[in-house]
């Protein structure tokens, strides 16, 4: 196993390895975990998807990492919770492309737990420390209330000015809604902490 990127109290946040590809696809690949994503992928898709996070990680030493619940006998622990963390903006039709964009996906049944906001909040602290981004942005759609609190719950500010429409998708996806962070602002609110 690689070693971790970062743990927190619960979680550990770690590069890909080459088996995590299939495991990541059979626990997420389901409606409503890709509700908001463009739907069930389709093994080719997620190959191709698997290839871009791990070029991320190889380019800028940095991606969307696997999270893992510590083993320690807590829910789900030992299992694979989904990923989070940092990569680059690589959408269409915006010029937000090659920033620090902060991201996650969790399985269902890690839903309701606090892990999303556990894993962005270590990823946001790589960010802008060992990473030494000016900003971060996260990427959503009008509909997925979840993410968008988790946005708010880490401070970001909601940026109508940066939204986006991305080709890929149609209109039920569209437009990407953009919030944002400086790394001044996390690192002073974190400083106390």
């Amino acid at each position: 196993m690689t070693d971790p990127v970062t743990a927190t109290d619960r979680l550990i946040l770690r590069e890909w390895e080459p088996a995590d590809e299939a495991r990541f696809y059979a626990i997420m690949n389901s409606a409503p975990v890709m509700r908001w994503l463009g739907g069930v992928q389709t093994p080719a898709k997620w190959h191709a998807a698997f290839e871009r996070i791990a070029g991320f990680q190889r380019d800028f030493g940095h991606t969307f990492w696997i999270v893992e619940r510590k083993p320690d006998g807590g829910h789900l622990s030992g299992e694979l919770l989904g990923f989070c963390g940092l990569k680059r903006v690589n959408a269409g039709g915006t010029d937000l492309t090659g920033q620090h964009e902060i991201g996650w996906r969790l399985r269902e049944a890690a839903w309701g737990h606090g892990y999303a906001t556990e894993a962005a909040i270590a990823s946001l602290d790589l960010a802008f420390t060992r990473y030494e981004a000016p900003h971060a942005v996260a990427l959503t759609v009008a509909g997925n209330d979840a993410s968008r609190r988790l946005m708010e719950k880490l401070r970001m500010t909601r940026r109508a000015d940066l939204d986006f429409t991305d080709p890929r998708y149609g209109p039920e996806l569209n437009p990407t809604i953009v919030y944002r962070i400086e790394g001044k602002e996390w690192l002073s609110s974190r400083s106390g902490h």
